[in-house]
């Protein structure tokens, strides 16, 4: 029997696949829905990093005073501005070392590195997160789509078992619906493995910037340290 129009649309293959085959179905957009929820929460927390760590350095070479700038960032912080993080805890380490007295030079600096590594680090996790997870949504989508091929022709053919006469047309639905677990299964992975390559680049760019700001950082208060002691 010739297969109407209904049954060959996209819908029709669709509710006309094996559980098995719907399942893969569902799992693949469900993920694929995941990782485009990921990708724009992703976009907006590196723009809004990269805008934090602009405006903060900016800030921070306008010559204003230190002391000035951490009462401001204190007074008013922005959770977006890796800088204004990494600086305040180096800042804070930094000064409360200074008050204790007797404390050496080199260990005075050796705790604020200390304090800008940890901070780093926290800035670090933030930026990766989500990127694991469109990682494997990137690597396993195509076999799981491909998974839910093999099993909608593997049933296909048995199908034709029961078949007298074997046509094009009794066996193009089967592989049809078939496929689209395939076109499913690139559809979640293409986005999914753009935008971690993306972020993952991006975010190794602020990390970059965010060490050679503590390097510079670093390098006034060492001087700072150094000549309150001449």
């Amino acid at each position: 029997m010739e297969p109407n129009a209904d049954h060959m649309s996209i819908w029709g293959l669709i509710s006309s696949a094996s559980l098995v085959v719907q399942l893969v179905m569902l799992t693949l957009v469900a993920a694929s829905v995941t990782s485009w929820v990921l990708i724009f929460q992703r976009g907006n927390l590196l723009r809004a990093a990269k805008r934090g760590l602009d405006g903060f350095e900016e800030r921070f070479w306008s010559g204003v005073d230190l002391s000035k700038l951490y009462r401001q960032a204190g007074s008013n912080p922005d959770p977006d501005s890796g800088a204004e993080q990494i600086f305040r805890a180096g800042f804070k380490e930094f000064s409360r070392l200074r008050q204790q007295p007797g404390v050496d030079p080199d260990a005075v600096m050796d705790g604020v590195a200390r304090a800008m590594r940890v901070a780093i680090s926290r800035e670090e996790e933030k930026l990766e997160q989500g990127l694991p997870f469109l990682a494997t949504v990137g690597s396993t989508s195509p076999y799981i789509g491909l998974f839910g091929t093999v099993w909608g022709i593997m049933n296909s053919f048995l199908g034709l078992a029961q078949v007298q006469q074997a046509t094009l047309a009794t066996v193009a639905p089967g592989i049809a619906e078939a496929l689209i677990a395939t076109a499913i299964g690139l559809f979640a992975a293409i986005p999914a493995v753009i935008a971690y390559n993306r972020f993952s680049a991006r975010g190794e760019l602020l990390i970059g910037r965010y060490y050679t700001f503590a390097d510079e950082f670093q390098a006034i208060l060492h001087r700072k340290v150094h000549a309150s002691d001449e």
